[in-house]
C-alpha cells in the first residue's frame, strides 16, 4: 500500500525543517494520491524539478514506494513555473512542495537516470 500523499508531503517538510533547511507547500493536491512535483531552489537562482517517476521503474515489490525523476534541471524558476502550469492543467490535484535546500540525496528517492537512446 502507498503512503498518502498528504504523509508523504508532511514527513518530507519536518525533514528538511529538522536539518535547518526550508520547505513549503505551494499547492496542496489530492490528500490521498495527489501527484507529488518539487521544485528545489538553489542559492543562485536555478531550480531543479523533480516528478513522479513513470511506472516503468517499478516492480511489483515497490508498488507503495515513491521515486521521483528530474524533469528539469538547474532551470530559470519562469521556465520550471510554465512546465507545472501545464501540469496543473492536466490534473490539478497535484502538489508542490518547493525546497530551499543544497542536497536532497538522502530525502527524495531518486530513479536511475535513464539514457537516452538517441544521444
Amino acid at each position: 500500500m502507498r503512503l498518502r500523499s498528504d504523509i508523504f508531503v508532511s514527513a518530507l517538510t519536518r525533514r528538511l525543517f529538522s536539518r535547518g533547511d526550508f520547505a513549503a507547500v505551494e499547492h496542496k493536491g489530492a490528500e490521498e494520491a495527489g501527484a507529488i512535483f518539487i521544485r528545489q531552489r538553489f542559492r543562485d537562482g536555478l531550480e531543479t524539478l523533480y516528478a513522479p517517476a513513470p511506472q516503468s521503474f517499478f516492480d511489483e515489490e515497490e508498488s507503495g514506494a515513491r521515486l521521483f525523476e528530474i524533469r528539469m534541471d538547474r532551470k530559470e524558476p519562469d521556465e520550471i513555473r510554465q512546465m507545472l502550469d501545464r501540469e496543473l492543467k492536466f490534473d490539478p490535484d497535484l502538489w508542490i512542495i518547493e525546497l530551499e535546500t543544497d542536497d536532497i540525496a538522502d530525502i527524495v528517492p531518486l530513479t536511475d537516470q535513464r539514457i537516452n537512446p538517441l544521444d
